[in-house]
């Protein structure tokens, strides 16, 4: 395999992982700002009051986004295990 062509397939990985993890990454950040703001406003410091919401809101996610994501990983793979006998 040429460098091109394994730098083209790093690429296509780098990709696919952003695409696939940035939904549920997105959304925990999102919840975890809000709550930090609400924590801000009501004075209530508190560590551990983000946690459930960010639990919940990336459990969603991956309920609602799990087909998608594991519709997008199987290509992939399929791809890269039909690259093999090219390979050598």
């Amino acid at each position: 395999m040429e460098g091109d062509a394994a730098l083209g397939l790093m690429n296509e990985l780098l990709w696919n992982s952003m695409l696939i993890a940035g939904p549920v990454l997105a959304a925990a950040l999102l919840t975890g700002v809000l709550i930090s703001v609400l924590q801000v406003a009501t004075q209530l410091q508190e560590v551990t009051l983000s946690y459930v919401p960010k639990l919940l809101v990336a459990g969603s996610v991956l309920i609602l986004m799990g087909p998608w994501m594991i519709h997008r990983v199987t290509e992939f793979a399929i791809r890269m295990i039909a690259l093999i006998p090219d390979l050598g």
